[in-house]
């Protein structure tokens, strides 16, 4: 158990190094299909069509993702989610895609940052204070420093996300990429899709 948790604890050190620090100038995140993966190296070809190969190592942290719905998201729940600006919203944001954590990586990436899912897009991770469901899903998200009111219209993907193992990656799975800060070519951490679900962040 102790080394479980030591094991997540890491992760949730790689993930605030990676995934979630936007706003530290943190490495593009590669998002495509695996061609190939090795011990030592994952290929990719990415949503446009190019190849890409990093390096893995004993620091590389593979986390799975699941599809999951709005009964998963709770008041206390920490989440992150993707977003743009909704249009007329009075500030709110509209959700492209929520990830929720389970309690071992809670604070894992907390605040509201630029993210790369598209123009104008954000990136809020925190805790969930209330949500509204009565005129579509709202959720008041709080961080350190600030919250957000988020819109999650019914069609938007939302997954829980657990740690993986590198022989839950196949060629054919679908990922997201993570490089390791001060080198692009290895990956720091995969995220990928469990049953064949493409990861939406």
């Amino acid at each position: 158990m102790r080394h479980k948790i030591i094991a997540t604890a890491a992760m949730g050190l790689a993930l605030m190094g990676g995934i979630a620090l936007a706003h530290a100038a943190a490495p593009k995140r590669v998002r495509g299909t695996v061609t190939a993966i090795t011990a030592t190296e994952i290929s990719v070809t990415t949503r446009s069509g190019t190849a890409e190969s990093f390096a893995l190592n004993a620091d590389t942290h593979f986390l799975g993702e699941t599809t999951g719905g709005m009964s998963d998201i709770k008041s206390g729940s920490y989440i992150g989610s993707a977003a743009v600006p909704m249009a007329g919203g009075g500030g709110k944001l509209k959700a492209i895609e929520v990830t929720v954590f389970p309690p071992s990586m809670v604070g894992v990436g907390e605040g509201h940052y630029d993210w790369d899912l598209g123009k104008n897009s954000s990136m809020t991770n925190g805790t969930v204070g209330s949500l509204m469901m009565s005129n579509g899903n709202t959720m008041a998200v709080k961080y350190k420093g600030g919250e957000k009111m988020i819109v999650v219209p019914a069609d938007v993907p939302i997954v829980t996300i657990a740690p993986g193992a590198m022989s839950d990656v196949t060629s054919g799975t679908k990922v997201i990429v993570v490089p390791a800060k001060g080198d692009a070519k290895t990956a720091a951490a995969v995220l990928f899709g469990r049953n064949g679900i493409t990861p939406p962040q």
